[in-house]
């Protein structure tokens, strides 16, 4: 079989209205049959993508340069991550935020001009997706190739899922291995160690340790176990402060619930505008309905007596068309008499 003529196959039909898709696979597949038979066999295999999927197909088409900035974004934030910049990682968010929504309209406006409607659902399934080829490069590679099946969801710990969710996944680029969550990348150095070529101290033996119990030892005057105990406890007293990248990741973790905080607050604001919206709306249309009613039903009634009077009518019309007929009889007959006495 043939692998590039299968891709442009694919290409084409994914390129094409949602509506045509299954008779455009039929013709292709029809097609390729007569040099072909396992690519007829491979064309017919390939998925129907879902409306949100084939709205982001359509994007990946029309506007590329916008998952292009998608990924270039989420190749920042993903090296942020790596570094535990904090800082970076807000600033990012918040730009991620702003890409997102200007995405998202950029979508449904390339939906409506291929004559398709984006229902709110649908923005917040293409939304998820686009926030999930920010966290990950192959997302991203799905997005990009035009082939989308289903949306695609990120958990922010794991690899997004792209089982099932991309037609053709063999042809997509090849994602170079991520570090896995939880590796340290080094040992971290303190301020002011050098390297040297001294081994550190061996560590005593029980036994060792014994017999210098009961090695006598000299202490000068003032000097003892009163005056170290102090000093001992005050070390053990003392905190031991978290290693410098456990911090930092910790800081990283911290912005990153921040942000998603700052998401689900602002989706909640959204929906719950969106909510208020709705109800008024219905509340509009249920009013609507009532009045719609009351003119059908004033409607139905002057259609009743309207049935009414044209009954009425037809019955009179049709005593007038009968008394009309017997006087025309009665004007022949009228008129024969006449001719009878004139010609005596």
């Amino acid at each position: 079989m043939d692998d590039e003529a299968l891709a442009d196959i694919a290409n084409r039909l994914y390129a094409g209205t949602l509506e045509d898709f299954i008779a455009a696979r039929a013709a292709a597949a029809k097609e390729a049959s007569g040099r072909d038979k396992g690519l007829a066999a491979a064309v017919r295999g390939l998925p129907k993508p879902s409306v949100a999927a084939w709205a982001l197909n359509m994007l990946a088409r029309h506007r590329p340069e916008v998952p292009a900035r998608l990924d270039e974004l989420g190749a920042r934030m993903r090296a942020a991550q790596d570094s535990l910049d904090a800082a970076a990682l807000r600033e990012l968010g918040r730009e991620r935020r702003t890409m997102l929504a200007d995405a998202v309209d950029t979508v449904r406006s390339v939906a409506r001009a291929q004559g398709r409607s984006i229902s709110d659902a649908m923005a917040s399934d293409v939304e998820e997706t686009l926030r999930a080829m920010t966290a990950d490069a192959g997302a991203a590679n799905a997005v990009a190739s035009g082939r989308l099946l289903k949306v695609l969801s990120a958990d922010g710990a794991n690899d997004v899922d792209l089982d099932g969710a991309v037609a053709l996944p063999g042809l997509l680029p090849a994602v170079p291995p991520s570090r896995p969550a939880g590796t340290p990348r080094s040992a971290p150095r303190l301020e002011g160690a050098k390297t040297t070529g001294v081994k550190p101290p061996a560590r005593k033996t029980p036994a060792a340790n014994a017999a210098a119990s009961k090695t006598p030892t000299t202490t000068p005057q003032g000097t003892g176990p009163k005056q170290a105990r102090p000093r001992l406890e005050a070390v053990r007293q003392t905190p031991r402060p978290a290693s410098p990248p456990a911090l930092e990741r910790a800081r990283a973790a911290l912005a990153e619930a921040q942000e998603a905080q700052e998401a689900a607050l602002q989706l909640a604001g959204g929906l719950q505008e969106q909510e208020g919206q709705a109800r008024a709306e219905i509340a509009e249309l249920q009013q609507e309905t009532a009045e719609l009613r009351s003119r059908l039903q004033a409607t139905e009634e002057r259609l009743d007596r309207s049935r009414k009077r044209l009954a009425t009518t037809a019955a009179e019309a049709k005593q007038a068309a009968r008394a009309a007929d017997k006087a025309r009889r009665a004007t022949v007959l009228a008129q024969e008499r006449v001719l009878r006495l004139g010609n005596r």
